[in-house]
């Protein structure tokens, strides 16, 4: 059974940092995109950042370039997301995905459920 798994989740003032992971199992993910999305509240669901399964192409929504980094180990299947100087807007859901392209993550053939990520300021 796949399974992707968010970790580092958690409470944090505004100008912090936090790290999540998302782990995966069931399969190896190291010829998948990976990417995390975030949905606030009455709002829909962003990607804000998206690596692609080599690691070479990285991209980000703007309202996070600089702040945040994508990553990956692919030995251990598992895409990192390194929030820096975080801002209540920041506040969301995160949750990871996975697709199966060359490219970076479009459609996503596999979800995580999510993990709370609130800022206060």
């Amino acid at each position: 059974q796949v399974q992707l798994v968010e970790s580092g989740g958690g409470l944090v003032q505004a100008g912090g940092s936090l790290s999540l992971s998302c782990a995966a199992s069931g399969r190896s993910f190291s010829t998948y995109a990976r990417g995390w999305f975030r949905q606030a509240p009455g709002k829909e669901r962003e990607n804000v950042a998206a690596i692609s399964w080599g690691g070479v192409i990285t991209s980000y929504a703007d309202s996070v370039k600089g702040r945040f980094t994508i990553s990956r180990d692919n030995a251990k299947n598992t895409v990192f997301l390194q929030m820096n100087s975080l801002k209540p807007e920041d506040t969301a859901v995160y949750s990871c995905a996975a697709e199966r392209t060359l490219g970076t993550i479009k459609r996503p053939d596999y979800w995580g459920q999510g993990t709370q990520v609130p800022v206060s300021s």
